[in-house]
């Protein structure tokens, strides 16, 4: 037993690719998703910092790096059929752990094998740093669905995706990092020039609305 296994496996997450079955002008693979899901966490974390927060930058960095490793043991569900019901929402994280579980008893050594089932957990908890890790991943599905309606993809999904990853974002609303976001970020993506702006702005304004009424 030693560490070969999951060194090579990390290739695996350059093959899996992200919300697949929709046609899509610009791939996204697990790995890319992760490295920049990290670098996004990374900036949360600084908004966080300067607003007086204190950060444990070794378990943001280890959950934002490692949040979905795991996906190369079931791949990459989509959203809606990931959470279509609570019971199989339940049923597909018993069999990630599971997997997970049997991954790192048969192929980690047993000095390491602490570390990395604090790494390969479930990174989106109550912490802060879990906090971030949640809000910095949709931050990236954002960014990849406003990538796709920029390019003039007429896939309906994609608006859906920013729609729910703005909505998801905002039930974070109280941290200073998706206040940066909101009121900083969006208006410059927004800004750009593309022929749907104006629609995206008006979805975006709605999300917003809908969202703050809901408070």
């Amino acid at each position: 037993m030693g560490m070969h296994q999951y060194l090579e496996s990390l290739a695996e997450l350059e093959l899996i690719n992200r919300a697949p079955g929709y046609f899509k002008f610009e791939q996204h693979s697990v790995a890319a998703h992760s490295f920049k899901v990290a670098e996004i966490a990374q900036f949360l974390g600084d908004v966080e910092e300067n607003a007086g927060e204190t950060v444990n930058w070794r378990l943001l960095y280890e959950k934002a790096l490692n949040h979905d490793y795991t996906e190369r043991f079931i791949g990459d569900i989509k959203t809606p059929v990931k959470y279509a019901t609570p019971v199989l929402r339940s049923m597909l994280a018993d069999v990630d752990d599971k997997l997970t579980e049997n991954f790192i008893q048969n192929e980690i050594p047993s000095e390491f094998q602490d570390a990395y089932r604090r790494r390969l957990s479930e990174g989106k908890d109550d912490t802060l740093e879990g906090r971030v890790l949640a809000v910095a991943d949709k931050v990236d599905l954002l960014y990849e669905s406003f990538g796709e309606i920029q390019k003039g993809n007429p896939e309906e999904v994609y608006p859906e995706m920013y729609k729910e990853s703005l909505s998801t974002m905002l039930q974070y609303r109280d941290m200073h990092c998706v206040q940066y976001v909101v009121s900083k970020v969006i208006p410059e993506m927004l800004d750009e020039n593309f022929t749907t702006q104006e629609k995206l702005r008006k979805l975006t304004r709605r999300v917003l609305k809908s969202e703050n009424s809901g408070k």
